[in-house]
């Protein structure tokens, strides 16, 4: 009896387990998917510590971003939180996105292995509390944060909430050899699309961040809250590209540094 072909495991190979992926191939649709976005300023020395070029920062801001996904193809019913920094690409406005925690396996092995999100396991909630909504993050049993914002004060710009939603995000993509050295580094572009905005709101909000070795969200630390959303929208993640090589680039800074030292020699 012959082993698996080698053309079926290519064919298979879009996630691991090889015969019992985490997750189902794409497109990927979000139905409900509730934000609590709290914007505020941070230091430009701690953005300038963790943003990699060749993005360029605006302003020194921080989104923090709490979502709420209880109906999504394949990922399944899931919260997630983290921080997306407002960046510059070669001219275009975007996020980056820095930090991501949530609580189900399917979305961190897909989203870690197909675009290369910064995802960890963590136990992120987002809750309505009388006149509040409330998100918060526990890693283990440690709060790492805590942001709460007015249900409902005031309609937010709708064309606004669409612009920001309609924006390219970045991250790195990172897959090591198996020596541990590195095989992938890439900057990866993607965008939300297919986008229908349901309701969005905006309203007085304030946010906590606490120092944690492994969620480290207090290392961007809060200086002032600029403004806050809270919305819901359906949408579909697309897949990314890549548009940035560090690898090929550290090769050509390499190569071109030897022919450097010969000529000098």
């Amino acid at each position: 009896m012959s082993n698996l072909e080698i053309a079926d495991v290519v064919k298979r190979a879009y996630a691991m387990p090889l015969t019992n992926p985490s997750f189902p191939p794409g497109p990927y649709r979000f139905f409900d998917r509730e934000y609590v976005i709290i914007t505020y300023r941070t230091t430009r020395e701690a953005l300038e510590a963790v943003v990699p070029a060749p993005l360029e920062i605006d302003e020194p801001l921080v989104k923090y971003e709490f979502i709420r996904m209880p109906d999504s193809t394949g990922f399944g019913d899931y919260t997630e939180t983290g921080q997306v920094i407002p960046v510059r690409y070669k001219g275009q406005h975007g996020g980056y996105v820095h930090s991501m925690y949530l609580d189900d396996d399917a979305p961190i092995a897909g989203g870690r292995e197909l675009w290369g999100f910064p995802k960890k396991l963590a136990n992120p909630k987002i809750v309505h509390e009388g006149e509040v909504v409330v998100g918060t993050l526990h890693y283990g049993s440690v709060l790492c944060a805590t942001g709460t914002m007015g249900y409902k004060h005031r309609e937010a710009d709708h064309d606004q909430v669409l612009a920001s939603l309609a924006a390219p995000n970045f991250l790195i993509k990172i897959i090591p050899h198996v020596d541990g050295s590195p095989r992938i580094c890439e900057l990866v572009r993607y965008y939300l699309t297919d986008i229908m905005l349901k309701e969005a709101w905006t309203a007085p909000a304030a946010l906590d961040l606490r120092p944690h070795v492994m969620a480290d969200v207090a290392k961007l630390p809060v200086l002032d809250i600029v403004s806050a959303v809270h919305f819901k929208a359906d949408l579909t993640l697309g897949l990314g590209e890549v548009v940035h090589d560090y690898l090929a680039e550290n090769s050509q800074s390499a190569a071109g540094a030897t022919r450097l030292e010969k000529v000098s020699a």
